[in-house]
């Protein structure tokens, strides 16, 4: 059987699911990237040299925070959490994402 092709992301969209993600629970970064991965049924795949400049990029934006824990196997890991201004910048995110998937959606019924 053939692999469905990787789908690379943009920055701003690979924020935006991070910022998803992590709306629900604190996860370290590698749960965060298997999260993606299994809501999007395999379609998206985000590998650590993407995953961790991101989460330090929305950790030094003041979005996200993160402090040290223990994983599910036992290992010392940092656990991320969307702050106030990360929901907020979700917010926005998100309705910026309607904006463009309404436009690009346009386009493509029109063209």
């Amino acid at each position: 059987m053939k692999q469905p092709a990787r789908m690379d992301l943009l920055q701003g969209t690979l924020d935006l699911l991070i910022l998803r993600t992590l709306q629900g629970e604190p996860m370290h970064g590698w749960a965060v990237s298997e999260r993606i991965q299994q809501i999007s049924e395999d379609v998206l795949r985000v590998n650590q040299g993407s995953l961790y400049p991101a989460m330090h990029r929305l950790e030094h934006q003041g979005w996200i925070s993160a402090e040290w824990g223990v994983s599910e196997l036992g290992r010392r890991a940092r656990f991320y959490r969307l702050t106030a201004a990360g929901k907020k910048q979700l917010e926005r995110e998100r309705e910026n994402w309607d904006r463009l998937t309404t436009a690009i959606g346009r386009v493509i019924e029109l063209a």
